[in-house]
């Protein structure tokens, strides 16, 4: 099968996230088994100014390059129009050459669009993969009036494509698009995994001396860092050993408020901010905290969850979208109550001082939760997710 792929960024872009990781993983796979995937995306500027190549391949599926963040949507539809009108938009050295059998629409923010243009006669299946839908996310992310227009947008671009078959990647988003009209049998949900091996055994797993809080992903304003500060500043109160620890890309706006914050803290010193961080670190950090803390206005999954729970590290989480999913209340982590930095911080401390809770008798209760977490994760792996995507595309897989 010739599968082709519209995504905003692609996984070497340094604005990937979990999204990314999730097509990546995908994508390897159906190649694996014998498909042809090529993924049309955006360009960008790499850490060192340099433009990314046009064209490329990645784990044996191809990359094509081409516009920025907003001009991506025009420059997808024209190579997409190459495919069969190159005399007027023959731009690649290598194009497809014949219609894809099964075209993917991942929606960020805005759609592609391709109902409007893919040819129906020619391509076997088109799909939707949505993994969130952004509704409170436009006013954290985007100033007014732009967020007022974007909000008030979502809604009707979605009816326009609730009649097509979706992918998504939790429960919540299943009924966040059910909202919108698509169909519940139109629905498929896949698994999230995750690229770090889960810790063979816990008994391995050395702990920071001081109960440590992490705060791991780019610090942005839908990501909400600046609560999980103000939750450590009340928890430190009750639990003045607690340190916190913030990892990840600071670039954004919204990182310098959440530095300022921590300047002024009467905590500040307890507060270690690394910025973006390699692998082995982040590994590191997940084995070593005794809890994460998430607090985004919503997710599709919450991958870091799963991350950390690979790793023995138990979350502690506000009740949004994404967020419940990955998290199993009480068993795996927490979710709070309300979404509130007070509230964070009676969770944290509830997992970290078990003197706090009459009804559990083991001294270690993050130990405990982060167990349960460490079982579950085992279960979470991107084969089963290829699984659950070869059954909605149609295909078998091979492995």
């Amino acid at each position: 099968m010739k599968i082709l792929w519209f995504s905003w960024k692609d996984i070497k872009n340094p604005l990937s996230g979990g999204a990314e990781v999730v097509a990546h993983e995908m994508a390897q796979r159906l190649v694996r088994d014998g498909h042809d995937v090529t993924i049309i995306t955006s360009n960008f500027r790499d850490d060192q100014g340099n433009i990314a190549s046009q064209q490329e391949t990645i784990a044996g599926y191809n990359v094509v390059r081409g516009g920025g963040r907003y001009s991506v949507y025009l420059f997808a539809w024209r190579y997409y129009s190459s495919l069969y009108k190159r005399s007027m938009f023959n731009l690649w050295k290598k194009p497809l050459g014949v219609q894809p059998d099964i075209v993917i629409e991942e929606i960020n923010t805005v759609p592609f669009f391709t109902r409007f243009y893919v040819n129906k006669r020619s391509v076997v299946n088109r799909y939707l993969f949505v993994h969130q839908l952004c509704r409170e996310i436009w006013f954290y992310q985007m100033v007014a009036p732009i967020s007022w227009i974007g909000y008030a947008l979502e809604p009707l671009y979605l009816r326009l494509l609730n009649t097509q078959k979706v992918i998504t990647v939790s429960e919540s988003t299943k009924l966040d698009l059910q909202r919108y009209g698509f169909l519940h049998s139109n629905i498929s949900i896949i698994s999230e995994g995750t690229t770090i091996d889960p810790v063979e055994s816990l008994s391995g797993v050395e702990k920071y001396e001081q109960p440590t809080i992490l705060s791991l992903g780019s610090v942005r304003a839908m990501k909400r860092t600046q609560h999980i500060v103000k939750a450590f500043e009340i928890l430190k109160k009750t639990l003045p050993s607690a340190r916190l620890v913030i990892a990840g890309d600071l670039n954004d706006p919204y990182a310098k408020k959440v530095l300022r914050h921590i300047e002024k803290s009467s905590f500040a010193e307890d507060i270690t901010v690394h910025g973006r961080v390699d692998a082995q670190t982040k590994k590191m950090l997940m084995q070593r905290a005794h809890l994460i803390a998430v607090t985004s206005i919503k997710e599709g999954w919450g991958l870091i969850v799963t991350e950390a729970a690979s790793q023995g590290t138990t979350a502690v989480v506000y009740d949004v979208d994404g967020l419940r999913d990955s998290v199993r209340n009480g068993e795996t982590g927490i979710v709070t109550q309300k979404n509130t930095p007070k509230d964070l911080a009676s969770a944290m401390l509830d997992v970290l001082d078990s003197s706090k809770r009459e009804d559990v008798e083991d001294a270690n209760v993050s130990l405990t939760l982060g167990e349960q977490a460490w079982l579950w994760s085992k279960r979470l792996t991107f084969d089963n997710g290829y699984r659950d995507l070869c059954e909605a595309l149609g295909l078998a897989p091979k492995a």
